[in-house]
């Protein structure tokens, strides 16, 4: 199998989610993995809906973790209301241009198009809006909408990794445990899925509209 993308010639990731926990699912073992092979990494981790305290925390920290090594990382939590982010457009396309005026990012994680939740769907719009010459892969989150797609991107996620990346999801935000879809069976299912079809251990896997290689 030929590879198109190389994420260790990555030197400055974006990552953005609508909620915290967003981008820990959808691409935590894959900045993990990202890390190891760049320690020079610079990151900006870019979170929405955080008007909760609690959760803005258990996002904070666990972002913290996820990102550990990395040479450079800037973690911010907007205080926009989980739900309602269309229907606070004009002030989450400010934070957007904002973003976009202080870094240049490589490349860029942000929801899938098709997802289901009204809130991953405007990241994901705003992010193409927003950055038109920048390479953008998006994540799925697996949720009871069943709006799982096919994705044409996968990176392989080592055993270890799979395994940190599952742990400190859960342990980091306790107030999800409570929820009938936060288990860690769950989250690795998922990536023993993507694993399998692309002949790895486990997987993540995205969606990429534009490739251009050159």
């Amino acid at each position: 199998m030929i590879s198109l993308i190389d994420t260790s010639k990555v030197n400055k990731l974006l990552c953005l989610g609508a909620h915290p926990d967003d981008i820990e699912l959808g691409v935590g073992g894959t900045v993990m993995r990202m890390i190891e092979q760049n320690p020079g990494l610079q990151i900006r981790w870019v979170v929405f809906a955080g008007v909760d305290p609690v959760r803005a925390e258990e996002a904070r920290r666990s972002a913290a973790q996820f990102t550990a090594g990395a040479a450079d990382v800037c973690i911010e939590i907007y205080e926009f209301k989980d739900a309602y982010l269309p229907w606070q457009g004009e002030q989450v396309k400010e934070a957007f241009e904002a973003l976009k005026n202080n870094f240049s990012p490589d490349l860029i994680f942000t929801h899938h198009g098709d997802d289901s939740h009204q809130d991953h769907r405007l990241i994901s719009e705003l992010t193409w809006n927003t950055w038109r010459d920048h390479s953008i892969l998006e994540y799925e989150i697996l949720k009871w909408d069943g709006d799982l797609g096919k994705p044409n991107v996968f990176i392989p996620i080592e055993d270890s990794v799979c395994q940190r990346k599952v742990e400190q999801i859960y342990d980091a935000y306790t107030t999800q445990q409570a929820r009938s879809w936060f288990k860690k069976e769950n989250f690795q299912a998922l990536m023993r899925i993507r694993g399998v079809e692309c002949n790895a251990d486990y997987a993540e896997a995205f969606y990429a509209r534009k490739i251009l290689w050159s």
